[in-house]
């Protein structure tokens, strides 16, 4: 696909994934969320791809619905609607379930739909003046696809309030609620740290740590999830990176997907 709205660069073990119209400050809509579904694609099949951050080119992270996107949508019907809002939900359980760790990257706005991008991402670092705002209800809307995302990572109480007020909250506020983990003044800065630990872990073991927990999230601690847990842990013991790392601990030496 040829991206207009994207950047897609990878970089050693590295995939940036950049949102690229800071002309309408990365307002999104069907185009850019077909690039962003194809480019999630690539980035989980790249063969030496570890990590995938999100980012995005100027002053803010996303305004949200582009207006044109969302004057398009007052003129479709409920079909043509499902199959809109059809397209943004793929577009969220795609990053929410990426096989790599990821990291978003938030400066300026993050409004509406951009609030779900964060939210899907495993990690989460706002620049200390962002802002965020589920501003869907000031215009006869509701934040209904990216929900489940926002709700899981801020907590039904804050998401309630912030769904039904539609104010604005600083980045502090983002933290507080749990939907960043992380604020500074310099983003580049605070990237570094954590690529360097989720590079350093070996690659089979995040994947599969990364799956656990979206298998485990609100399950019931009965039999069945007991069950699932012990097969798993006993699945990686015996898999080669298990091996391995086991081998490396005990010998007190790099494992090897350190090396090179």
């Amino acid at each position: 696909m040829n991206y207009q709205y994207i950047q897609l660069e990878h970089q050693e073990n590295v995939s940036y994934l950049t949102l690229n119209r800071p002309e309408v400050h990365n307002a999104f809509d069907d185009r850019m969320i077909a690039e962003l579904l194809h480019a999630l694609d690539s980035i989980d099949e790249h063969p030496t791809c570890r990590v995938m951050v999100l980012r995005a080119v100027g002053k803010n992270f996303s305004a949200g619905a582009d207006l044109n996107w969302m004057r398009s949508m007052a003129e479709k019907d409920f079909d043509e609607n499902l199959a809109d809002a059809g397209e943004l939900s793929a577009l969220m359980e795609r990053l929410d379930t990426l096989s790599k760790p990821t990291i978003a990257l938030l400066q300026g706005a993050a409004f509406g739909g951009a609030v779900g991008l964060a939210a899907c991402c495993d990690i989460a670092v706002a620049h200390d003046q962002a802002n965020f705002c589920l501003s869907e209800v000031k215009i006869g809307l509701i934040p209904a696809v990216i929900s489940p995302y926002v709700m899981r990572a801020m907590g039904t109480r804050q998401a309630r309030r912030y769904m039904l007020t539609a104010e604005r909250f600083s980045a502090a506020a983002a933290h507080d609620t749990g939907l960043v983990h992380s604020v500074t003044d310099d983003l580049e800065s605070a990237l570094q740290p954590l690529l360097t630990a989720l590079v350093d872990n070996s690659p089979a073991a995040v994947t599969a740590a990364k799956r656990l927990a979206l298998d485990i999230d609100q399950q019931p601690l009965n039999e069945t999830t007991r069950r699932t847990t012990i097969e798993r842990i006993a699945a990686i013991r015996v898999s080669a990176e298990g091996q391995e790392g086991l081998q490396a601990f005990l010998e007190k030496r790099t494992p090897a997907w350190k090396k090179g």
